[in-house]
């Protein structure tokens, strides 16, 4: 063997040690790195399985919130609906309201035009009372701002006093003409029915004729009954049967 060979041979057995070292070496790094990613996978999955809960927590909450969501929308769907069902019925009950109004006013209006000429034909008696109770009357149907009942009430209280004056019997004084000449006479009042007057001194009496919507002089055959009559209205005489002239009750 040549000097050559050998100290090949001694250098090649002087290395193996040495790269049994490097070989060990690469082998711990080896192994510390596949411990060292297998360390870092596992904290990236466990990093990852807490976001999953975390997530999956998000999502179940979003969802109980959407679907408690969707159940409130249907609650309020609900109620919106009752509301505009309701906002209907008021609107059809306000205009069926505003048509009633108007015709209880149209029915009021006739009623106190039939009023006003029912006062005007009648017997003329109370003549200025009576003429500001209708001023009065119409003044009140003409207000905006009072409502129909009110309306309704007065002109009620106005026919009671009217139909009143129907039951009952008063002799009051008043100025009237009879064919031209002015006279201050005693009148009686026969409920709606007649009116009969008298001078103070009882020479001369007459009636309110309806045909003709004048004062006229009775004949004198009829003086002393109409004065019993006036005596029995002020209760100056006690009540008996008398004949009186009624004549034509109407125009």
């Amino acid at each position: 063997m040549s000097r050559a060979v050998v100290t090949a041979l001694v250098l090649m057995l002087a290395a193996v040690p040495l790269l049994a070292q490097d070989s060990a070496r690469d082998v711990e790094k080896t192994v510390d790195e596949t411990v060292g990613t297998y360390q870092q996978t596992q904290a990236a999955k466990t990093e990852w399985a807490r976001e999953e809960d975390a997530l999956t927590a998000r999502y179940r909450a979003a969802r109980a919130n959407v679907e408690y969501l969707s159940a409130q929308r249907g609650i309020q769907q609900a109620r919106v609906d009752a509301l505009n069902e309701r906002i209907g019925e008021f609107e059809r009950r306000l205009t069926e309201a505003t048509r009633l109004k108007d015709s209880i006013q149209d029915t009021l209006d006739m009623v106190m035009i039939q009023f006003e000429d029912w006062v005007e034909q009648d017997l003329p008696f109370l003549p200025e009372e009576r003429a500001r109770r209708v001023a009065s009357l119409k003044d009140d149907m003409a207000r905006p701002d009072a409502t129909s009942a009110e309306k309704l009430r007065r002109l009620l209280e106005s026919l009671q006093v009217e139909a009143g004056y129907g039951a009952s019997v008063e002799v009051t004084e008043a100025q009237i003409d009879v064919a031209g000449e002015e006279l201050y006479v005693d009148v009686l009042r026969l409920g709606r029915l007649a009116l009969f007057w008298k001078t103070p001194d009882g020479e001369r009496v007459g009636e309110f004729d309806q045909a003709s919507a004048s004062w006229v002089e009775l004949d004198g055959k009829y003086r002393r009954n109409i004065i019993n009559a006036m005596e029995m209205a002020t209760r100056m005489r006690p009540i008996e049967l008398i004949a009186l002239p009624l004549g034509r009750i109407s125009r």
